[in-house]
């Protein structure tokens, strides 16, 4: 009686609403039975209720394709396939035809889908269904394999960034809960909130207290020209949106984000190992490839044989292919230079800029000018970078074929390296310089460091650093979000409708176009891009790695990422389904070279994160402060205002009689230097160089920590799960057993047959 009642609790909860209903997609429905390789001499072998259903869409696609590669055109050994004829202009166009319209007249739920874009179209590319799981089989029968794995692996990456976004939106929380605390933080005690949640929220919180407060102290003047002087409270702003991403979870967070992206990684080769299996990938490897038309017209002269199918074949020499490599890289490290010749124009901008916002006339401006010169500083690096893309892919373009790569992976795999290579630097080397460069080599007031020995180089203000890189890095990635959305489907929409346009032009009605077969219809669409998935691989990976190398300064990136990548998923789906010609299936049992470079992304941002931590945010002087020059040096750390009079430790003194600017009095800046009146005036002191020696140990154990983690993890999470494992080895058992059940069929008719007699051990 008791499963009864839970059963009729069941019945009354509300179901799962992400899963799509089995009543929905009726086509997924398979008979579980084992395969093998079709052959029409083994065709009694097989289990075939219809014979215009037996093969998918995509392999009879695939079935097609492969007959016209290898179907001679004119005599000759190169001769052959249709991809020489669109290389030569004989044909415009190749591709299978879409199955029919994605839309009906008539609701689905009672009419039924008419053919399976129907289907997928209300399935799953409606912006409607975002909640919903993807129909993985549906897609992979529909558009192969190679597209299947990569809405398998874009919904996997954007589920795993769930946890990711939660907790990175918890630390922002917690920052912006703390931040107005901080002003009544004399009421605060380690008996009311327990020892371990004071040990990481009063210290950060006190700091920008003590900088809101500050209506006294004196800050020394920023720029040469037009800087007034100014007190420490007026950076108060600063300081408090400083501690939305600069407070006591950011350590925890960056260690989270490092095992979760090996977490994402290991479990990302459980999924596509059950997928390969349950898509029959297991057994399957590439086929030999044929080469490529430009390879063969340029080699034709020098040949080898195969040494796998023992033909010849042309073959690049290896003196050749040297010498091509090493022009290819020079251009790589020229394009890199290029960037890095972009980032150093954005700070000669700033280094004008910074002067030109103090002495402006709105009083907004001039009051925030530091502001105003990091916001305008990064739209023109963003527009920088979007212009720069264009020319790297076309540079990316001319140095792949100057290689001559032999077949067409070789090809799209060394032009992916070359694209992600070029966007990588182009995205990241401005925040690279904010992380690490910004504010380090300025001097000081009285020596301050120029550059052309005309513009003084830009301080941190007297919060940090950190705000800059946090507003750099949320600018570019929303910004580049929101561009390549428009990009993948509002460029296609506007070719399609100007396609339509045409048409009616043309004196084509509607009832026209209705009657129209459906390769033509499909001839109006726009054809897949011709780098395939490539640019969409490329996206997310840029992506994960914005989610991941500078996560401690930017908590909320996962979350950002999360919400474009629901957006994301309908937008492909929509892109594939309605707006782009059907492209050619293809199998493929990974994603190819991007798993390597997401590894790579993995072990740079243990190594990033850590500088960021010891280096950009002030964690590391905070701690040295209250362990060995605040209050509770001898009491310990857990104690009331361990870090009373950080923000004046963290001043040095500087006479301003030195400027010769008419000032009189004593200013301060950010630096551990001796004040003037001592015997080594303005000489680093002690204090600067525990907390060097800090920053230094904090990244030796920071990184083993979290690299020894990192690795334990993916020890203990096995690549194939053991239920699979197990199915594997039964299905092996059961196939033994059936061959060997087969063989003594055999023998057994042969025996009737010719009427021989066996030994008796023989059945």
């Amino acid at each position: 009686s008791l499963q009864r009642n839970i059963r009729e609790l069941k019945s009354w909860l509300p179901r799962n609403p992400m899963k799509l209903d089995k009543e929905a997609l009726p086509d997924l429905e398979e008979t579980d039975c084992y395969t093998a390789p079709f052959s029409r001499a083994r065709i009694h072998h097989f289990t075939i209720n219809n014979k215009d259903s037996f093969f998918s869409n995509s392999t009879r696609s695939r079935i097609v394709h492969h007959v016209l590669q290898r179907t001679k055109y004119e005599d000759g050994k190169s001769k052959m396939g249709i991809n020489r004829l669109l290389s030569n202009g004989t044909y415009e166009a190749a591709f299978p035809p879409h199955e029919g319209s994605h839309k009906s007249r008539h609701p689905i739920k009672t009419h039924g889908a008419q053919n399976h874009r129907h289907l997928l179209y209300e399935r799953w590319a409606r912006w409607g269904m975002w909640y919903k799981y993807q129909p993985l089989d549906l897609i992979r029968r529909y558009f192969g394999e190679k597209i299947g794995l990569y809405f398998a692996w874009l919904g996997w990456y954007t589920g795993m960034l769930i946890p990711a976004a939660l907790v990175g939106l918890f630390v922002f929380l917690y920052g912006l809960f703390t931040m107005d605390s901080s002003q009544n933080i004399n009421g605060i005690t380690s008996d009311n909130l327990g020892d371990c949640f004071y040990s990481l929220s009063f210290p950060i919180s006190y700091s920008s207290k003590e900088i809101c407060e500050a209506n006294e102290t004196i800050m020394c003047p920023m720029c040469e020209r037009n800087c007034t002087l100014q007190k420490l409270n007026e950076s108060c702003i600063y300081a408090k949106v400083t501690h939305l991403f600069d407070n006591g979870g950011t350590v925890f967070f960056a260690i989270f984000m490092a095992i979760w992206a090996t977490v994402f990684l290991e479990f990302w080769k459980r999924r596509r190992a059950v997928l390969t299996y349950d898509w029959d990938l297991i057994d399957w490897e590439d086929e030999e490839e044929e080469l490529r038309p430009q390879f063969e017209a340029k080699y034709s002269q020098v040949e080898r044989v195969n040494p796998i199918t023992g033909k010849p074949e042309p073959f690049q020499p290896f003196p050749d292919k040297l010498s091509r490599l090493m022009v290819s890289v020079s251009g790589i490290f020229f394009m890199i230079s290029l960037v890095l010749t972009a980032v150093f124009a954005v700070v000669v901008y700033r280094l004008v800029a910074m002067e030109q916002f103090a002495s402006f006339k709105w009083y907004f401006i001039k009051k925030y000018w530091q502001f105003a010169t990091s916001g305008t500083g990064v739209c023109i690096n963003f527009m920088i970078i979007m212009s720069l893309n264009v020319v790297y892919e076309k540079v990316a373009y001319l140095l792949t074929d100057l290689e001559h790569p032999r077949t067409e992976s070789e090809w799209e795999n060394s032009f992916a390296l070359k694209m992600f290579l070029f966007q990588f630097v182009n995205l990241n080397s401005s925040i690279f310089y904010i992380a690490f460069f910004l504010g380090r080599f300025a001097g000081r007031p009285g020596k301050y460091n120029k550059l052309f020995n005309r513009w003084r180089l830009e301080e941190c203000h007297p919060s940090g650093c950190l705000i800059d890189l946090c507003l750099q890095m949320g600018v570019i990635m929303v910004l580049k979000q929101m561009w390549n959305n428009f990009m993948e489907l509002g460029y296609p929409l506007l070719q399609n409708w100007w396609s339509r346009r045409k048409m009616k032009r043309r004196g084509q009605s509607m009832e026209t176009k209705i009657s129209l077969p459906q390769w033509e219809k499909d001839w109006n669409l726009q054809p897949m891009n011709l780098h395939g998935l490539m640019d969409e691989y490329l996206e997310m990976v840029l992506q994960f790695g914005f989610t991941t190398i500078f996560v401690a300064a930017f908590p909320l990136a996962p979350l950002l990422a999360l919400l474009n990548n629901i957006i994301e998923i309908r937008l492909d789906a929509y892109k594939f389904v309605t707006q782009w010609r059907r492209p050619m299936p293809a199998r493929a049992t990974d994603i190819g070279i991007w798993y390597g470079i997401l590894e790579g992304i993995g072990v740079l941002a243990v190594i990033t994160n850590a500088f960021v931590i010891a280096i950009t945010s002030d964690y590391i002087p905070r701690f040295v402060y209250a362990y060995k020059y605040g209050p509770c040096t001898d009491q310990g750390y857990r104690q009331e205002k361990c870090l009373k009079g950080y923000v004046n430790s963290s001043l040095s003194v500087f006479d301003l009689s030195e400027l010769g600017m008419g000032y009189s009095g004593y200013c301060r800046y950010r630096d551990y230097r001796a004040p003037p009146w001592s015997s080594t005036p303005y000489e680093f002191t002690l204090q600067f160089w525990h907390v060097l020696a800090a920053r230094l140990a904090f990244i030796i154990v920071f990184e083993h920590l979290v690299f020894g983690i990192k690795s334990f993890i993916a020890y203990l999470i096995p690549d194939i799960p053991k239920d699979l494992c197990d199915r594997m080895r039964r299905e092996k058992y059961l196939v033994q057993e059936m061959m060997y059940e087969a063989e003594l069929e055999h023998l057994q008719r042969e025996r009737k047959k010719n009427g021989k007699q066996y030994h008796h051990e023989w059945p």
